[in-house]
């Protein structure tokens, strides 16, 4: 019986995936539940297991292509039959292929000694653009055993027009030495494409304030090593912030809300998303129904999420749904920043690091100069639905409930 391996559905949001690495090839033996191939999304690369077990029979996608949800990518034998073809776009080779309809002129050189195949729409596209065939020799394949497929001669003919204009624009210029290049990571590709789709949907605006830290950093200090006694991982500033947070979100429904067209959607679950760096980039794993939480419940939240996204952990369905997000970037030192909102939230809240600074206290008894634990904070919004004054006192809230925090009762 043949079984057909289709693009399978990672989340609720996620309608295609990449293609990233096939673990078989046509003619091999797979297992149930075996690793058949490694599925890229705009969310998480994922490994995904057989669903049946017999011989691959067909693949039907090349590395780096994008299928749909539901499409079919290779088909399994569980008999063990005949192997079809690995190939995208079969080869014909043309003593056996039939006379076409259509003829292309395209420049003929002399045959050369390694026999090389082009199927019918490659040879077309050399036709169309005038390319020899001396030239058509020179593209690197992509294809198994270096067949040259549509995607790779369609990129060499951008890459070739793109250099000749550039090299038209800077002859007169001295270019620099060239150094290392390489392909990005499809982690970065991903980023890359969000982060300017972001920057093209919102009308990012940012403010910010000092916040002082003095209070909770003694707390954590006095805490801390309880605290991991008891949990078993260190207590650290996250939870604080978050906690200051969803009491503003409370507050302030509008930065817990979405845009979709003309419609403002109020989300009624606060789910905070947490920005998180691993290897290759960033992720931001979403931790649900927030407002249900407890000080101690968000602890062992910020916890999980971060521990298993930088473990690989995580599913596709945890890194979508976020309705506000907070990326710390603090934790490289880094004082002030200006984060891209993360889509469709309309704000994101920045932390920086917490350094000592002398700071002027204001008391009834006269003013005075003491050394305090400062921390900037900063909130990127969408002015297409927040003004300058809502997303101030959005953020003053913050401030003010971080300081305010009664840390009496958070453990």
């Amino acid at each position: 019986m043949i079984v057909d391996v289709v693009m399978p559905k990672m989340g609720e949001s996620i309608n295609e995936g990449t293609i990233l690495e096939w673990r078989k090839k046509v003619g091999e033996k797979i297992q149930l539940d075996e690793i058949l191939l490694e599925i890229g999304t705009d969310k998480v690369d994922s490994e995904i297991p057989s669903s049946a077990a017999g011989t691959v029979i067909e693949i039907l996608a090349d590395p780096n292509d994008v299928r749909e949800v539901g499409e079919v990518i290779a088909r399994i034998d569980t008999d063990g039959g005949e192997v079809i073809s690995n190939l995208v776009d079969p080869v014909i080779e043309p003593e056996n292929e039939p006379v076409p309809k259509k003829e292309y002129n395209v420049p003929k050189t002399p045959i050369t000694k390694s026999k090389v195949f082009y199927t019918p729409i490659v040879m077309k596209i050399a036709a169309e653009n005038e390319l020899p065939l001396n030239e058509l020799e020179l593209i690197k394949g992509s294809g198994r055993g270096g067949r040259v497929t549509k995607k790779d001669i369609l990129s060499y003919l951008k890459d070739e027009r793109s250099a000749s204009i550039d090299n038209r624009k800077t002859q007169h210029v001295v270019s620099p030495r060239s150094g290392r290049s390489e392909e990005m990571h499809h982690m970065r590709k991903l980023i890359s494409k969000h982060m300017m789709e972001s920057l093209a949907t919102s009308a990012h605006v940012y403010v910010m304030t000092e916040v002082d830290m003095t209070s909770i950093v003694e707390f954590v200090k006095t805490e801390e090593k309880s605290f991991e006694e008891r949990e078993g991982y260190g207590l650290t500033y996250t939870p604080f912030i978050v906690d200051s947070v969803i009491r503003s979100l409370k507050e302030y429904p509008e930065m817990n809300s979405s845009i979709s067209g003309t419609r403002v959607n109020y989300h009624r679950e606060i789910n905070i998303g947490l920005a998180v760096a691993i290897e290759n980039g960033l992720m931001v794993p979403s931790m649900s129904n927030c407002e249900e939480k407890n000080f101690l419940g968000l602890c062992r939240s910020v916890h999980d999420v971060a521990t298993r996204t930088r473990d690989g952990n995580m599913n596709p369905e945890e890194l979508s749904g976020t309705t506000f997000s907070i990326t710390n970037f603090g934790v490289f030192g880094v004082s002030i920043g200006t984060p891209i909102i993360n889509q469709p939230n309309v704000g994101i809240l920045g932390v920086g690091a917490i350094k000592k600074q002398p700071v002027v206290i204001e008391t009834s008894e006269g003013d005075s100069i003491a050394i305090r634990s400062m921390m900037m904070l900063t909130l990127g919004f969408d002015h297409r639905l927040i003004d300058g004054a809502g997303g101030s006192r959005f953020l003053e809230s913050v401030r003010h409930n971080i300081e305010n925090m009664d840390l009496g009762d958070a453990l």
